[in-house]
């Protein structure tokens, strides 16, 4: 099995990362190959908005940073995003690139208006942190973006969500989202 994971915060090792590296670690072990990008290493520039991935190419125009991991998620099995929340929203490196992922839509032909282009069946893991300790906030987060990962073709979605985590290293005391990390990957792994 591939995996992709992107680590969408500006601290490496922040709390997001943290239950990604949990999920990667026991994949690894189960025999999947893992591939991590730390967007906030990379350079790269966010959407354009030049349309060229609907007018004259297949994929994004833009050749950068960000290139290779649109091409790894070309290629994987399992997605997994992983983002705390700033400001209601995902951090400012994962939007980016779900922004630069709009080109794996094609230009909408007859009555299908999100044909994808990357091939279907592939697996969602989204990992959302947040320091306000209230799980209502911005909970609608996941389905917001789910919405638009459907267009994707993402055949299956899982939420890995920890609120109240603030400093780098708080996600350690809450074994119950650890433990849940560890048995969605046996799961998808299995």
């Amino acid at each position: 099995m591939k995996i992709v994971c992107l680590l969408g915060s500006p601290r490496e090792k922040g709390n997001s990362a943290t239950i990604a590296k949990r999920f990667c670690s026991t994949a690894e072990r189960l025999g999947a190959e893992v591939r991590t990008f730390v967007l906030n290493k990379l350079d790269y520039q966010g959407c354009q908005g030049c349309m060229a991935c609907k007018t004259k190419l297949d994929r994004c125009i833009l050749k950068d940073e960000l290139t290779q991991v649109l091409d790894a998620v070309r290629e994987t099995e399992v997605l997994l995003l992983a983002s705390p929340i700033y400001f209601g929203d995902l951090s400012s490196q994962m939007k980016a690139f779900v922004d630069r992922a709009y080109s794996f839509l094609a230009p909408p032909s007859g009555a299908n208006l999100h044909p994808c282009r990357l091939p279907p069946g592939k697996k969602l893991v989204f990992v959302l942190t947040q320091a306000n300790p209230d799980e209502s906030l911005f909970a609608d987060t996941f389905s917001r973006y789910d919405y638009f990962f459907k267009w994707w073709g993402i055949s299956e979605s899982h939420l890995l969500r920890a609120c109240g985590v603030r400093e780098a290293g708080e996600i350690e005391g809450r074994r119950d989202v650890l433990e849940q990390a560890e048995k969605l990957a046996r799961q998808l792994c299995a």
